[in-house]
């Protein structure tokens, strides 16, 4: 049995788009950088430890970690605290491009902790403060990192990915079946 250790509504729906059974089991982990800790390492760390938290939980089964951070001149922006730290984090964003990476861990009774990551390059146009403004309080960005959903009503801003669009969703859906056919 697969066992997504989130409770990511977007994870849940790429999951099941792709044919991919599972259940749901959340981590409950502290989502904090250490200092000096490079972006890339920090997602893989992240789901690291969600798919081991779980594990811990869940030792019969294969469980999946994931965490998805957006990064803008090499500074890691998560899930805004606010709406005034969404509308900073959406000013930082606007006019240029970003990296979003996730980091994947899976697994399992007989499989040691496989940890990997996906980037994509995302270029989102220009937003002005009304936009900032209208997009902040529809309440779309309080629970994505970076403060914004590809998938939503940010998409009007998106004006080029380079990599994985369903990376950007907070699941590298190919990358994670991959790594299941590997199990």
């Amino acid at each position: 049995m697969l066992v997504l250790a989130s409770a990511s509504p977007r994870r849940q729906e790429l999951l099941r788009n792709a044919g991919i059974e599972f259940v749901v089991h959340p981590a409950n982990v502290a989502e904090i950088p250490r200092g000096g800790e490079a972006p890339r390492a920090f997602a893989e760390r992240m789901a690291r430890e969600k798919a081991l938290a779980v594990f811990a939980q869940r030792p019969n089964d294969l469980v999946l970690g994931a965490d998805t951070v957006v990064v803008v001149d090499g500074k890691i922006l998560g899930k805004p605290r606010d709406a005034a730290d969404a509308a900073r984090m959406l000013r930082l964003l606007s006019g240029r491009k970003h990296e979003v990476i996730t980091g994947v861990c899976i697994v399992g009774r007989k499989i040691l902790p496989d940890v990997r990551s996906e980037a994509t390059i995302v270029t989102m146009g220009m937003l002005g403060n009304d936009d900032i403004r209208d997009y902040v309080a529809s309440g779309e960005p309080m629970d994505k990192a970076g403060a914004y959903a590809i998938q939503g009503i940010a998409s009007r801003w998106i004006s080029r990915i380079e990599g994985d669009y369903f990376n950007v969703v907070g699941l590298p859906v190919a990358l994670v079946w991959g790594m299941l056919k590997e199990t």
